[in-house]
């Protein structure tokens, strides 16, 4: 598989984790979309086994987030720019305390947000609180799938 294709693939999934962060983007879905995409275009058992545990990732955290209240984050006053504050915690966790680290980076990038948004810690606090139960666990664990799926992705094309 050619350098273009590979970039094509990468740019699709970083399409589908903004698109996490985006109401009405099936993010998740277009992340597997390139994944499989991947798979077809490089019949390899490791992209196989890729597209195997991707599919089984996706499904188990659907099966979650339908188990999770629904999303009303407009209602807590969740923002675009929260939600691009969120993302790029998230993102820089990921790589910077592996694959676990998107949790805790995704809850500080919505705490800085709020903390240069309300100017007291206290209420920083009761606002991050407010957004993840309104919601933003759901979008929490679509995004780190996304980020795992991503990860696997990576993984295979350097080093399998």
């Amino acid at each position: 598989m050619g350098a273009w294709d590979l970039l094509l693939i990468g740019l699709v999934m970083l399409f589908g984790l903004c698109g996490v962060l985006l109401p009405g983007v099936p993010g998740s879905w277009l992340v597997w979309a390139a994944v499989s995409w991947w798979a077809l275009k490089d019949p390899r058992a490791v992209s196989w086994w890729v597209l195997v545990g991707t599919t089984a990732v996706l499904f188990l955290s659907q099966v979650v987030r339908w188990r999770l209240p629904p999303r009303r984050l407009r209602a807590s006053g969740a923002t675009p720019r929260m939600a691009v504050y969120a993302g790029t915690g998230a993102l820089l966790g990921f790589f910077l305390l592996p694959v676990l680290g998107a949790i805790p980076g995704f809850v500080g990038g919505v705490y800085l947000h709020e903390r240069l948004r309300l100017g007291r810690h206290r209420e920083a606090v009761a606002s991050v609180r407010r957004a993840m139960r309104a919601g933003g666990t759901s979008v929490l664990v679509e995004l780190f799938t996304c980020l795992l799926i991503m990860g696997a992705w990576l993984g295979a094309v350097f080093w399998g």
